[in-house]
């Protein structure tokens, strides 16, 4: 299989005595900002329709995974079997209306299986929790380190599953606080503004995140020059 080759490509590489310099030094700290850099890559070439880049960007993206699997095996934690095992199962796991079929299970449309989805994920972080031997938290599997619209839209959609934090009127809420920040510009007033636009965006099934790149792309369209 492909993946066989790319697998033994970056044992190779991490070989002490006949790897390379560079990929025998990194660590999983080091590389983990290579992983993000290639998602956005990834989303870069979909939004441009790009098939030949993302194909490329694709494999970027993979080489990630198998770097990061290689560390682990190495550290004996987990090797690349284990990701797709594990993947897998989550798949099958989230999905009873397909897999199960013997289960009670129906999905009536996309949207039954999204929230099939989430009670599935909800469970898993409980059972997480358990094991662990702490509490269970609202917004303990939302990632610090994401981009700040996204993660806002990430907590809000968590929040409004448990029926906490939403705002009665967003944008009645997003003009006032404009009117604030506007009074007094500080950068808590600024932070209102920003969640509560991505709250009014997601109200009106729009991602900020991607509405902000977009409203990027077309300022260097309009503004930039030839180097």
């Amino acid at each position: 299989m492909a993946v066989d080759r790319l697998l033994s490509i970056m044992e190779r590489l991490r070989d002490p005595e006949r790897g390379c310099p560079w990929d025998i030094e990194q660590s999983f700290e080091t590389i983990a900002p290579y992983t993000i850099e290639e998602a956005y890559e990834v989303e870069d070439a979909i939004r441009r329709g790009d098939w030949k880049d993302l194909c490329d960007e694709l494999g970027d993206l993979l080489l990630q995974v198998v770097f990061h699997a290689q560390l682990a095996r190495e550290a004996s934690h987990f090797d690349f079997a284990a990701v797709v095992d594990a993947v897998c199962d989550k798949l099958v796991r989230r999905h009873p209306h397909v897999f199960s079929p013997e289960s009670d299970a129906i999905a009536r449309g996309a949207e039954d299986v999204h929230r099939t989805w989430e009670e599935r994920k909800a469970q898993e972080r409980a059972e997480k929790a358990q094991t662990r031997g702490v509490a269970v938290d609202l917004f303990d599997d939302v990632p610090r380190n994401l981009p700040a619209l996204l993660r806002a839209s990430k907590l809000q959609k968590r929040a409004n599953r448990a029926a906490v934090g939403s705002s009665p009127d967003p944008r009645k809420a997003l003009v006032e606080a404009a009117s604030r920040f506007a009074g007094d510009p500080t950068e808590e007033r600024l932070g209102e503004v920003l969640s509560l636009t991505v709250e009014v965006a997601r109200g009106a099934a729009l991602d900020a995140e991607t509405a902000l790149r977009a409203a990027n792309d077309r300022f260097v369209r309009k503004h930039g020059r030839p180097a």
